[in-house]
């Protein structure tokens, strides 16, 4: 038959009615209680059946259902409460007043994947859910923010077990008919097209919008008649395996996503790159604005690296993308021949330094040329970055290298339990979601009865044992598992034993088995009458991971055993509506990363969010996390070299906390009344969470960090046809082509080397900067606390001043320095480039007094 084309018939919604349909395609409902209330009352079941999918569901609804409910008083009051409170979300003023951006100007957030509802699955895992937690955020504080990603028809593949417990895949296709997109249209109503020149010919695609709050987020899909068969599928699936179109999706997420804002009038002063899937944005935005201000291609340089963040999640670095040249050859030759420099220039921009030819094109040093603001997702991320990519700026000490950190946050709303939520609007405030900012009003969390928020929490619980049944129940009866199965099924855990979940990406470093290494142990906490635990696990492996699988299967092997078979549970298919539960009915939180792998880990900032406690290795954010009084620390953090005995200490350290400190807790019950320290750790976990570890907190923290600094850098580089950004263009040249002209003598004390504390003491030191001047660099004291021979701690870098000039070209610098401490120091001298942080840090322009010998005091 030959290809038809599709339309779909949608119910008649009478007039009264009619903001439903309004609402269902606005995903700010998604993490608003009452909302989603709103569509439950419709049909509670169908809700369910469809996936709490609001646009699919409203076309599975009878037309006299509507008909009802147009004259349901009670119904009508409690649309009319919703709405009021939707239209008062776009009288809101943004609550950060520093952005200066026009009507068409916006901050590009480009990420491969966004994580917004599991009725939208266009995410794999955690990148993506804190992508879309940056949109929930972004619009609560009124950030003029604009996402761009791509809209895929599979998505992300769904999960299921065979009979042995090997993990399955499947790839259902998106009824994009049932998602809350529109096409996007012009003026003239024509579909908004972009195009882009590929190695197999022309990539088209149409861009789909999707309203999350006040953002909007535009999603660009090849999946077109136009376009040939291997074109179309570049927006099949999520992180395709094919490295030809793994590079495809990257460039059009990348130059596509760029296009597609000019082809909608709108202009990217500020860049956000969520990772190296999106780098090639670089390419496009200096193309534009090379366009827009009549530039050469070195000013326009210097306008966008100083208005680009770029984001990586990634510890490790045999995770970042890296292809064969010849794969992105073909999409750059346009780009190198518009910036008159060579092919191999072009891609030198993504090879690490003295590689040569032989190595691939890697998306994080690509992302990086770009970018003036770079950073990790937590402390300990921000620590591993620098160390993995210090070669990227040679000569550079480790701790100078111009990558920070942001802590990742969670969009609390989103995650915290409807009952927890009726609670904070008692003790808090009404508005307390509006107002996570206000340390003062979330410390209210203290005054809340202990009782009641006990009896919640038991409520979370429950209804998280209640999702574990049906879910169970849905897993054997696809096995065709027999009635004396199912019927044990519909009892399998209780309600009121300690409850310990574990759900992430079931990679091997993650060690989700680490529990399993003593099974006889872990049986007797088990099955112990007086104090028993049980367990709830959930996890997908990625579909080439077997020893991932692996894991997977020998947890579901474990949870088998006769003895354990009512109280250890494995969930298939792991999405954010599981997340959901587990996160708000667990009662602790088991986290066991080998560290330092995992570069933050958000989902305990959930879990903590409804009064979960972690039980958690020191990685990620639970190293800035982590007290005594609201969770545990497996281990003090050492990293060994034998990973085998890493598990099995930290294994045995597991244990020992679960049993001398973790059960014992939460069974300390006087008189039958709850269990008062928990509950104590339980308000401070929350108070932690939403304080410290929000989206809100982290958005807040890019605008002040990133965004509004690069939105200034943006506007004053371009002001007056941009004349500050053509002379930092020279000004880079010009040191780049001098800079191997300058020569240091040692630093000389001018008095003696011993010193107490308290005294001063001058060091000077004779430059030679050939034909640059004093007023181009900065002469720099180097100095610190030895901790070897070689090297420095607490260092820190104090500028000198031009002394005297004895010949042309030949300067002396001095410094005057106080002892602070006693012990014995180290100094050496360096000149650096004089300007801000982004030439100061060029690559390659940092010369030491004798190749960094130190002189020791």
């Amino acid at each position: 038959m030959e290809e038809m084309q599709i339309y779909k018939v949608y119910p008649a919604i009478p007039e009264p009615l009619s903001f439903l349909d309004y609402l269902a395609r606005n995903l700010w409902w998604c993490w608003n209680h009452e909302a989603i209330e709103l569509f439950q009352r419709i049909n509670p079941v169908q809700w369910e059946k469809v996936g709490r999918n609001p646009v699919a569901f409203l076309s599975y609804i009878s037309q006299r259902r509507f008909d009802d409910l147009s004259k349901d008083e009670s119904f009508l009051g409690h649309l009319g409460r919703v709405r009021a409170k939707f239209e008062s979300m776009f009288s809101l003023v943004s609550k950060i007043k520093e952005f200066d951006l026009g009507s068409k100007e916006t901050i590009a957030y480009l990420s491969m994947e966004f994580g917004l509802h599991e009725s939208l699955p266009l995410f794999a895992g955690g990148l993506g859910v804190l992508a879309g937690d940056h949109l929930k955020a972004s619009s609560t504080l009124g950030i003029p923010l604009t996402g761009i990603g791509l809209l895929f028809r599979e998505g992300y593949f769904k999960q299921f077990l065979d009979h042995n417990g090997w993990q399955q895949e499947t790839y259902p296709a998106n009824d994009v008919f049932d998602l809350p997109v529109q096409k996007v249209r012009d003026g003239s109503g024509f579909e908004v097209m972009i195009e882009i020149p590929g190695p197999r010919g022309t990539i088209q695609a149409c861009v789909w919008q999707l309203k999350v709050g006040k953002i909007k987020l535009f999603l660009l899909d090849t999946n077109m008649p136009e376009n040939q068969k291997n074109i179309r599928s570049i927006t099949s699936r999520l992180y395709a395996s094919h490295s030809e179109t793994r590079v495809a999706q990257e460039i059009l997420l990348g130059i596509g996503g760029i296009k597609a804002l000019s082809a909608l009038d709108m202009f990217p002063n500020v860049c956000h790159m969520n990772e190296g899937h999106c780098s090639f944005a670089g390419l496009e935005r200096i193309s534009i604005v090379m366009d827009k201000h009549n530039l050469d291609f070195q000013s326009a340089f210097q306008i966008c690296k100083r208005s680009c963040v770029f984001t990586t999640h990634t510890p490790v670095a045999a995770g970042h993308d890296e292809f064969e040249k010849e794969l992105i050859l073909p999409y750059i030759q346009p780009y190198a021949e518009k910036f008159a420099i060579s092919d191999d220039e072009l891609l030198s921009w993504g090879e690490p330094p003295a590689r040569g030819d032989t190595s691939k094109f890697s998306m994080f040093i690509f992302g990086a040329f770009f970018s003036g603001f770079i950073n990790g997702v937590s402390h300990l991320h921000g620590q591993v970055a620098r160390r993995m990519w210090q070669s990227l700026w040679p000569r550079r000490h480790v701790e100078e290298i111009p990558i920070s950190h942001i802590t990742n946050g969670v969009h609390i709303c989103s995650y915290l339990s409807r009952h927890k939520n009726s609670l904070f609007e008692r003790y808090l405030s009404s508005d307390w979601s509006n107002r996570l900012a206000n340390p003062n009003l979330i410390s209210r969390i203290d005054n809340i009865e202990d009782a009641d928020l006990w009896h919640v929490h038991e409520m979370d619980r429950s209804n998280l044992i209640r999702k574990c049944r049906q879910r169970l129940l849905v897993q054997y009866e696809r096995r065709n598992a027999p009635r004396n199965v199912l019927d044990e099924v519909v009892s399998v855990l209780d309600p009121q034993v300690l409850t310990i979940c574990f759900a992430r990406r079931f990679a091997t470093y993650k060690r989700a088995g680490l529990l399993l290494k003593d099974i006889q142990r872990l049986t007797r906490l088990i099955i112990d009458e007086d104090r028993p635990v049980q367990l709830v696990f959930a996890g997908k492996a990625h579909p080439n991971d077997n020893e991932g699988k692996e894991i997977i299967k020998r947890i579901v092997e474990f949870a088998r055993f006769r003895d354990v078979r009512h109280r250890v549970v494995f969930l298939e298919n792991y999405d954010i509506d599981i997340a959901r539960y587990m996160v708000q009915g667990c009662d602790v939180w088991l986290n066991t990363p080998r560290r330092p792998n995992e570069a933050c880990g958000t989902s305990g900032m959930k879990a903590s969010a409804n009064g979960g406690l972690n039980l958690s290795i020191p990685d990620g954010w639970w190293c800035e996390g982590f007290r005594e009084t609201r969770g545990w620390s497996i281990g003090n953090g050492d990293v060994y070299d034998n990973h085998e005995y890493q598990d099995e200490v930290e294994s045995q350290a597991l244990f020992n906390i679960l049993e001398n400190d973790v059960i014992s807790r939460f069974y300390d019950r006087k008189r039958g009344n709850p269990p008062v320290k928990w509950i104590k750790m339980m308000k401070e976990a929350m108070k932690m969470a939403i304080i410290d570890f929000s989206s809100d907190r982290m958005v807040r923290e890019y605008s002040s960090r990133f965004y509004i600094p690069a939105s200034r850098n943006f506007k004053l580089l371009t002001h007056d046809s941009a004349w500050k950004a053509k002379e930092l263009a020279l000004t880079q040249s010009r040191l780049i082509s001098l800079w191997s002209g300058i020569r240091l003598s040692r630093p000389e004390l001018a008095t003696r080397e011993d010193f107490t504390v308290g005294d001063t003491f001058r060091i000077t030191i004779n430059i030679f900067l050939g034909e640059l001047t004093p007023e181009e660099v900065e002469v720099q004291i180097y100095h610190g606390k030895l901790r070897s021979p070689e090297h420095m701690e607490g260092s820190r870098a104090e500028t000198m001043w031009l002394q005297e000039t004895i010949a042309e070209g030949r300067h002396i610098y001095a410094c005057t320095v106080t002892c602070s401490d006693s012990g014995r120091f180290g100094y050496t001298a360096r000149v650096v480039p004089k300007g801000d942080e982004v030439l100061s840090n060029t690559p390659g322009l940092i010369t030491w007094a004798h190749g960094d010998e130190l002189k020791k005091t």
